[in-house]
């Protein structure tokens, strides 16, 4: 007759319970990290960009520059995909954005990494932050005029 002896086993046990604990606290742990990089990009990408625009010569420099803001904000924070941020300007007049003492509001929405696409589409778990500044075009800016 064969007697076999628990020795050890408590060992492997406690191992083996240890990774099965220690793997979801890691991934919590960087979860987390990555949701605040991603509402300091948002922040300072929508700051940046709203001062951008407003300060900018014409409403097409002011877009170009405002999506420098927006990529160089998100690629401070760790964000290397272009497509990580998504930047919406919207004018309190329509027909001119950069009109002395009129407002602009800028929103940037970061994405977070780490869920594969195809199962993003099939049950969204995604997270999106989001962030939004609104700036006043300077009241004493100069007009430019058309010849």
């Amino acid at each position: 007759m064969l007697v076999r002896s628990d020795r050890g086993s408590a060992t492997i046990e406690f191992v083996a319970v240890g990774v099965l604990l220690l793997v979801p606290l890691v991934y919590v742990v960087i979860a987390l990290s990555r949701v605040q990089a991603a509402a300091f990009a948002a922040d300072g990408s929508a700051r940046e960009a709203a001062r951008a625009f407003v300060t900018a010569a014409d409403e097409e420099d002011g877009r170009r520059r405002a999506a420098i803001a927006v990529r160089l904000g998100l690629l401070d924070q760790g964000f290397t995909d272009p497509d990580a941020g998504a930047l919406a300007i919207e004018c309190q007049r329509a027909d001119a954005c950069l009109t002395p003492g009129s407002r602009v509001r800028i929103e940037v929405r970061v994405l977070l990494p780490g869920v594969p696409n195809f199962l993003d589409r099939a049950l969204p778990a995604g997270t999106t932050v989001r962030s939004s500044q609104v700036a006043v075009v300077d009241r004493f800016r100069v007009q430019e005029t058309e010849p």
